[in-house]
């Protein structure tokens, strides 16, 4: 199964794709590629929404992702950046549902806890946890591209889980 992480943002929506392959399991998955989608800050809120959206939209032809996983948001301090993320993480919900593909959303500490054991890890625990468990020669970057392929893993390891349990059963 193809699958794509998101990590909702305005000025850069981060990417990962990883192909789980037959097995379904987060040990037989391949990191595909990952990045980022990008705004200029001279655009307008709507004009970078639908930056947004084209860009996602182009992810899901080239790759045909059977599952998007995507960043739960749950709190803020910067009340005006969780609004503009919140418009792009709709954008993004939207245009997957639009699609109709699969989706799953985590939170950030369901991630940390999933991949590092403990739900507060700092950011290099978790990216360096990527590494070592996609055998990647070097921890991806930018920051949101790192943690789009981070959200992708724990959907892969989420997915193998479901997969197993539903035919022992």
């Amino acid at each position: 199964m193809i699958i794509l992480g998101l990590d909702p943002g305005t000025a850069l929506v981060g990417w990962g794709i990883l192909d789980t392959g037959v097995q379904n399991r987060v040990d037989g998955a391949h990191c595909l590629g990952y990045g980022v989608i990008s705004t200029d800050k001279s655009m307008t809120d709507s004009q970078r929404l639908l930056a947004v959206a084209n860009g996602l939209e182009a992810l899901l032809d080239e790759y045909k992702p059977g599952l998007v996983s995507v960043e739960r948001l749950f709190f803020s301090k910067n009340q005006k950046t969780v609004m503009t993320v919140s418009q792009a993480r709709g954008v993004l919900l939207y245009v997957v549902e639009r699609m109709g593909i699969p989706m799953v959303e985590f939170t950030p500490q369901e991630v940390k806890m999933a991949l590092t054991g403990y739900g507060r890890a700092e950011k290099p625990q978790v990216q360096k946890m990527v590494q070592l468990l996609l055998k990647l020669p070097q921890i991806p970057k930018p920051d949101d591209a790192a943690d789009a392929v981070a959200i992708a893993l724990i959907a892969a390891q989420t997915q193998g889980f479901r997969g197993r349990a539903s035919t022992s059963v």
